[in-house]
């Protein structure tokens, strides 16, 4: 007779005990995944609130250098990153806007991590259209360049040798001018205002001065606006009148606005002067216009940059000009917020008849080592936001496009085809084959810290598409 088989109680129990074996190390795991994750989290969340008590006390910063210096504005913080701008009741806004049939408001938003992204990006850029910035552009040729020759005939430049023929005149090589090339720098917009206080003389005190289209410079105005004349940024409208503008000064450097057309052509064949084309980024902000554009360039160029003829009393409805009489322009009060703001932002200095002393005192805008751990702040805010939290990108982050330009990629000077007589004893040799070594320290020093790197903005809103053209640094130094 068989028996039947019966497990030992040692034999039925190794499985129970297996079980509750892999149980508990399954409960170990998912506890220790939790715990990982809430230290994660908990980690990630005291990260975000260092970088949010940076900016919120920046921001109390910036608060207060509105109140001492905003000639009545006020700034009412929202969050660590968003405030508003406001005037003072009674304000008269007088400015119609007749595509939306409203007057202009008196309170204005802005996103100070934004805005101090931007504008320590622009201390770093070019913002004149180079060679090397069509050649690394994918189709940089076809697309881009069609887009700054006015009268071209077509969309894109399929016909690469009649584009380059528009730009030559126009297009370096290479940036002709670096970021810190200057210490400090005017930029002197048109306003009426200019002739309440004698500027000129502070004006000439600056290592370079910027003007706007036709303003003049002369005796009659030389104790308002002073005689220095370095850069000059136009539009198409100045381009006939500009050769008596310039009343000789060969050296002064013309920008081009937006883009080149035969009346420039026309105009550059006559005048020894170098001609250079804003590089043409277009960004939404508080404030348009030509003397924007200005204060762009200078900030690439320029540590200090005091802006001249940019303020008026509130409510006033044309543009007053201290050379001619009023015109019709820019919305006042947005463009006065927004200079308001760059000023606490440490990105420009206003100089204006309506301060109350001259000598002005800058101690209640915000240092320059608090502007660089908010900016630093904000960046690491934004990467983390966008999924790159821990990774390094370095100075070099926001490169979406990279080119490499040799020591015999150089290319020639701007305006060597169809050079007239007036054109070979041109300046634009002074900028384009400058030696490295004439360079003041400090721009020197950014040029290696950037490791020969040029920096260039796409067009449209973004921060993170720059185009980054690597030079040789063993050719430049």
């Amino acid at each position: 007779m068989t028996r039947a088989f019966r497990p030992s109680s040692s034999s039925a129990k190794k499985p129970a005990l297996v079980h509750l074996f892999c149980a508990a190390a399954i409960f170990s795991l998912l506890v220790f995944a939790i715990q990982s994750s809430l230290f994660a989290g908990t980690k990630k969340l005291d990260t975000n609130r260092e970088e949010v008590q940076i900016l919120s006390g920046f921001q109390s910063s910036v608060q207060q250098c509105v109140a001492n210096r905003g000639l009545g504005l006020t700034a009412h913080v929202i969050d660590h990153c968003k405030l508003i701008l406001k005037f003072p009741e009674g304000t008269n806004s007088t400015w119609y806007n007749a595509q939306f049939k409203i007057y202009e408001p008196l309170e204005y938003n802005y996103d100070i991590c934004e805005a101090i992204l931007l504008w320590e990006q622009y201390r770093n850029m070019t913002t004149v259209l180079t060679r090397e910035y069509l050649d690394a552009r994918p189709d940089g040729w076809l697309d881009y360049a069609a887009k700054r020759i006015a009268q071209l005939g077509a969309e894109k430049c399929y016909n690469r040798s009649l584009c380059e023929e528009h730009l030559n005149l126009i297009l370096p090589a290479k940036p002709p001018f670096h970021p810190r090339q200057f210490k400090t720098c005017a930029v002197v917009g048109n306003s009426g205002d200019l002739l309440k206080t004698e500027f000129g003389e502070e004006i000439d005190g600056h290592d370079a001065v910027i003007r706007d289209n036709e303003a003049p410079v002369n005796e009659k105005y030389a104790k308002y606006v002073g005689m220095k004349r370095h850069f000059r940024l136009v539009v198409r409208g100045a381009a006939r009148n500009m050769v008596t503008i310039l009343n000789g000064s060969a050296d002064e450097v013309l920008v081009i606005k937006s883009v080149t057309h035969k009346d420039f052509n026309t105009m550059i064949k006559s005048i020894p002067n170098p001609v250079y084309l804003f590089q043409g980024i277009v960004l939404r902000r508080g404030a348009k216009g030509t003397g924007m554009k200005s204060i762009e360039l200078a900030l690439s160029m320029c540590d200090i940059v005091d802006i001249y003829g940019f303020t008026v009393d509130p409510g006033y409805t044309e543009w007053t000009r201290y050379f001619s009489t009023p015109r019709k322009g820019h919305n006042p009060l947005q463009g006065r917020a927004y200079y308001q703001l760059l000023e606490c932002l440490g990105v420009i200095r206003i100089h204006s008849p309506m301060r109350a002393t001259r000598k002005q005192d800058w101690s209640d805008v915000p240092s320059r080592d608090m502007i660089s751990r908010a900016h630093a702040a904000a960046l690491r805010l934004k990467r983390r936001q966008a999924g790159q939290d821990g990774e390094e990108l370095g100075q070099f982050g926001s490169c979406k496009v990279w080119g490499n330009a040799g020591p015999d990629e150089s290319g020639p000077i701007s305006g060597s085809p169809d050079m007239s007589t007036v054109r070979k004893y041109s300046n634009y040799s002074k900028w384009e084959v400058m030696p490295f070594e004439s360079l003041r320290k400090e721009a020197k020093d950014h040029y290696m810290q950037m490791q020969g790197v040029s920096l260039y903005k796409m067009d449209g809103n973004k921060l993170d598409d720059l185009v980054c053209v690597r030079h040789s640094l063993k050719s430049d130094v």
